[in-house]
């Protein structure tokens, strides 16, 4: 059986690392990445299209300067985008965020075993929980950079407006504000740092502790040893 403090660092760890999946879960499945005003000129007056979206749905509204408002409509993100590089893009954030869920889960197993048992110390022990959170916090940082590329570079929010509304003009200007979805990213990545800190604490200590058992023998009188 592990020892009490194995047991409480590495409970600790499993503790962030299952934290993290359930984030990640919530970064899926909420569609709150995006808020954006989308303008674009009309024949007689200008037109902003409010968009809300994530991965996978949002919802828009179209204003007109007159006091015309359309009603709020729900779309599939997927069905709207017809450029190659935007809908490629999205693809891609989705098949990152999904390992990094394999990570996270993977870690926990690892952190878990390491709680329970006394596994060999190969890439089940400190090794394996460092590599798996390491990759999840990587792709996660990842996902953070395409998304704003995408809106920024590729004009996400202008081409899912114009999938809602056909009619739409001349695109003027635009105004994005990320949401919670996108933001609580950050918090996965300090999840899988706390856990690697946790684990190295572990492992150091018991380095150093192991080293404080081995100096006795090699400080002793060479003829006590001989003897």
């Amino acid at each position: 059986m592990p020892s009490r403090k194995k047991t409480t660092m590495f409970a600790s760890a499993f503790f962030t690392c299952i934290c993290s999946f359930v984030i990640i879960c919530v970064v899926l499945a909420t569609q709150h990445w995006m808020s954006s005003k989308v303008r674009f000129s009309g024949t007689n007056s200008s037109i902003t299209v409010s968009l809300t979206y994530g991965l996978f749905s949002g919802t828009c509204e179209q204003f007109v300067d007159v006091g015309l408002q359309v009603s709020e409509r729900t779309f599939q993100v997927a069905d709207n985008l017809r450029n190659t590089k935007t809908k490629s893009m999205i693809v891609a954030i989705i098949v990152i965020l999904v390992l990094s869920l394999l990570s996270s889960l993977l870690s926990s197993g690892f952190t878990c075993t390491n709680a329970v048992s006394n596994p060999y110390q190969t890439f089940l022990g400190p090794t394996g929980v460092y590599t798996w959170n390491s990759l999840c916090g990587i792709f996660i940082l990842i996902a953070m950079i395409l998304f704003p590329v995408n809106i920024e570079g590729n004009g996400l929010s202008v081409e899912l407006a114009y999938g809602c509304f056909s009619v739409l003009q001349t695109h003027i200007k635009s105004e994005h504000t990320y949401g919670y979805s996108y933001w609580i990213m950050l918090l996965i990545i300090f999840l899988n740092i706390t856990s690697i800190i946790i684990i190295y604490f572990y492992d150091h200590a018991r380095y150093s502790k192991k080293k404080e058992q081995e100096r006795p023998i090699e400080n002793a009188p060479k003829d006590v040893i001989l003897f």
